[in-house]
C-alpha cells in the first residue's frame, strides 16, 4: 500500500540500534524462532524453527518492481532519513516507520470501538545484526518478532534485502507492510490476553500456537482493510491495488508450515506445525481483509481452521 507523498512520518516513538554485544534478558518472545535464542517462545510472527533461512525470503524484493529496498544502517538518524510518504515509498526502513504510524492510527481508534479495550502503542525497534531484548537475545536470522515483556516489535533493518530468492516470493512494499502488521497483531493479542494460548499449546496443526499466528494474520488483514480510510492523520495511504494484495497473498503462501517444511526437508509433519499451512495463513489474512471485522478473527473458536467463515 503506497503512502501519499505528503504524509509526514513520525519517528518519535521508534528506536533504532546497530550491531553490538548481547546482554541478558528474560521473558517470552513471539516471533522469530531460531533455536538457541535465549528463552524465546517459538510461535513465530512469520518465522519458525524449521527452514528459517529459506523462510526469510518471504518478503524479498523483485528487481522489476518499482519499490526500492534500501539497506539502512540502524544507527542513522531516522528523523532525518524518514520524513515523508515519498521516503516511505522508496526506503524499507521508512516504510516500516510509516507502516508503524498507520498501524498506531488504526488500532488506537478501532480497538476501543470494537472491544472496549484501550490501545497500548508498542515500540518499533529497528536493529542491525543483533539486539538485546527483554525476551532474550536475537540476531538477524531470527526474523521480525514481538516481545510482550517489553511490548516491542523488533525488525532487522537489513532483513528485507538479505532474504530474497530462496522461497520465490515476489515481495515488495506491501509484503513488508504485512510483516509489521502481523507483528502488531501480536501486540493486540497481548493487550487482549490471548498470547497465553501459544504458550499452553505450542505445537500441532490444531494447536494454540497455530491459532495465535492465524489470528495475527487476520489482524493484519483488518489493518489492510481499513488503513486507506484514514484521511485525517499525518500519515495516509492509497488503497491497496490488486497487485499489492497478490504480493501479500504470495507471502502468506510461502510462509506456511507445510511449504517451509517441504522446501527445507522434502516432507511435512503436521504435529510440528506452529504457524499454520499456506492455505490457512492466506485464508485468515483474507478473512480480516475482506470483512474488516475483528469478530471474524476468532481463531480460538474456529471449528475448521481451513475455512474461517465456516
Amino acid at each position: 500500500m503506497a503512502f501519499k507523498d505528503f504524509s509526514q512520518l513520525d519517528t518519535s516513538g521508534i528506536e533504532s540500534s546497530g550491531g553490538g554485544g548481547f546482554g541478558g534478558g528474560r521473558g517470552l518472545a513471539v516471533g522469530g524462532g531460531l533455536g538457541g535464542v535465549v528463552v524465546m517462545l517459538v510461535v513465530g510472527a512469520l518465522f519458525g524453527q524449521d527452514g528459517i533461512d529459506m523462510l526469510n525470503q518471504a518478503t524479498g524484493n523483485n528487481p522489476g518492481y518499482g519499490y526500492e529496498q534500501v539497506d539502512n544502517n540502524a544507527g542513522q538518524d531516522l528523523a532525518q532519513q524518514c520524513k515523508t510518504g515519498e521516503d516511505a515509498n522508496s526506503n524499507s526502513s521508512c516504510n516500516m516507520v510509516g507502516t508503524s504510524n498507520s498501524l498506531d492510527n488504526f488500532w488506537s481508534s478501532y480497538l476501543p470501538q470494537a472491544t472496549g479495550v484501550e490501545y497500548q502503542r508498542p515500540t518499533l525497534h529497528l536493529f542491525s545484526q543483533r539486539v538485546r531484548t527483554a525476551c532474550g537475545n536475537a540476531t538477524s536470522a531470527t526474523g521480525p518478532f514481538y516481545c510482550p515483556a517489553d511490548h516491542k516489535a523488533y525488525v532487522d533493518t537489513t532483513f528485507f534485502d538479505d532474504m530474497k530468492t530462496q522461497l520465490g516470493a515476489t515481495g515488495g512494499q506491501s509484503a513488508e507492510q504485512y510483516v509489521l502488521a502481523h507483528e502488531y497483531g501480536h501486540s493486540i493479542q497481548n493487550i487482549l490476553g490471548d498470547l497465553k494460548y501459544s504458550q499452553r499449546d505450542p505445537n500441532g496443526a490444531d494447536s494454540g500456537a497455530v491459532r495465535v499466528e492465524l489470528q495475527a494474520d487476520c489482524y493484519a488483514g483488518l489493518w489492510a482493510n481499513h488503513a486507506a480510510e484514514d484521511t485525517s492523520s499525518a500519515v495516509q495511504l492509497e488503497p491497496f491495488t490488486a497487485d499489492e494484495v497478490n504480493r501479500i497473498v504470495n507471502a502468506t503462501e510461502v510462509i506456511g508450515d507445510d511449504h517451509i517444511q517441504m522446501t527445507s526437508q522434502g516432507r511435512t509433519d503436521p504435529s510440528t506445525y506452529t504457524h499454520g499451512t499456506s492455505a490457512q495463513r492466506t485464508a485468515w489474512f483474507m478473512a480480516g481483509y475482506e470483512s474488516g471485522d475483528i469478530n471474524k478473527c476468532n481463531t480460538f473458536r474456529a471449528a475448521d481452521l481451513d475455512h474461517p467463515n465456516a
